[in-house]
């Protein structure tokens, strides 16, 4: 018979991953939604008028007052090739990556040495090698870290970013992670297409850059991610994404994609908190994706009755449109400044193309 050694549970710690700190950094323009209107009278000059006053009711109904750029907008408005304006995207991207993981570290206390695993989110455009290769130049991370580069995931990869670091950290205790996505919408805009994929998408969105750090370290403090998961819907792969044509990367948003969403939030929602003991009602703070004025809409009518709200949601659309994958880490940021209190749980929700769901849920 053999004989096995029996560790007393004493000898065991309770293993957890925490969220550090989040960190944005927003690129250098900017423009109102008043300010956009002369740009659009001269991309749409010889449109016909009553199609005109309808982009312009998008623009001026899709409540985001603000939206930021890595172009000016003359550059946006400006026919350019595919190369040129990713060439662009290259630059700039890079020079929001290094400042937002800067400022995250910072923000922490920690230094380029203290990181073990770097993860890259963007689906905007092109660049081999990835931007987590460019950082670990510029900041001189270690020559071991472990990178991983997210792309075509769309805005459901900030998410995909921390349930990844969260994975790595959680089978590796004592070490730390940064997941960085920055976005620009704006460099895939079509300047030939007129079609209302398009034409939303650019009334919606916005570029930005966002940086979250983790840690398994026992010292480090921040709300602990209890469990997070992904969600998948079938037969929806054409409802959302990007088409790569030789003028770039052209817009996919079916019009259809609130509906299915709401179709699918009870089971995108409920089981996931029911593995966990909880109910909707148990949650503090709704960390959701502003995928635009329809979807927050839908959501804020799915919760109503429950006393819930998305404000921070609402108000990240407004003050910067939807970023992409780095959107739901700006409500975050949010959430985490305004302090809540210890005990206090969260739920992040983010949709991206697939199509798909990703969960996580947080303890403060």
């Amino acid at each position: 018979m053999e004989m096995g050694i029996s560790l007393p549970m004493d000898n065991f710690k309770y293993m957890s991953v925490k969220i550090k700190t989040v960190a944005k950094q927003l690129p250098k323009y900017s423009k109102i939604t008043a300010e956009i209107i002369p740009f659009l009278d001269a991309w749409l000059l010889g449109q016909e008028e009553r199609f005109i006053r309808k982009v312009k009711k998008i623009f001026e109904g899709a409540i985001v007052d603000k939206r930021y750029s890595i172009m000016d907008p003359i550059e946006v408005f400006t026919k350019t090739s595919f190369e040129e304006r990713n060439d662009i995207y290259i630059r700039e991207v890079i020079d929001l990556g290094e400042k937002v993981l800067k400022k995250a570290l910072t923000k922490a206390n920690w230094t380029p040495k203290d990181l073990d695993y770097i993860i890259t989110v963007s689906c905007t455009g092109i660049m081999i090698p990835s931007l987590d290769a460019y950082l670990i130049n510029k900041l001189k991370l270690r020559k071991d870290i472990v990178r991983l580069p997210v792309t075509e995931m769309g805005c459901a990869a900030g998410i995909s970013g921390i349930i990844y670091a969260k994975n790595f950290l959680l089978a590796n205790p004592g070490k730390r992670a940064a997941v960085i996505a920055v976005e620009s919408p704006t460099a895939t805009f079509q300047l030939d297409d007129f079609s209302m994929a398009n034409i939303v998408s650019a009334a919606i969105f916005g570029d930005g850059a966002a940086c979250v750090l983790l840690s398994s370290h026992e010292e480090d403090e921040g709300p602990e991610i209890l469990d997070e998961g992904m969600y998948h819907f079938y037969d929806a792969i054409q409802m959302m994404g990007f088409k790569l044509t030789n003028s770039g990367l052209q817009m996919i948003l079916d019009v259809e994609v609130p509906d299915i969403i709401t179709s699918h939030f009870p089971k995108i929602i409920h089981p996931f908190l029911e593995k966990n003991n909880l109910k909707i009602e148990a949650i503090d703070h709704l960390i959701f994706h502003p995928g635009g004025k329809k979807i927050v809409q839908t959501v804020e009518d799915l919760f109503f009755d429950l006393g819930k709200n998305i404000d921070d949601t609402r108000e990240v659309l407004r003050l910067y449109g939807n970023m992409s994958s780095v959107t739901v880490l700006y409500v975050l940021e949010r959430i985490m400044d305004n302090q809540p209190r210890k005990g206090e749980i969260g739920l992040m929700l983010s949709f991206g193309p697939g199509f798909s769901a990703q969960r996580v849920l947080l303890q403060f």
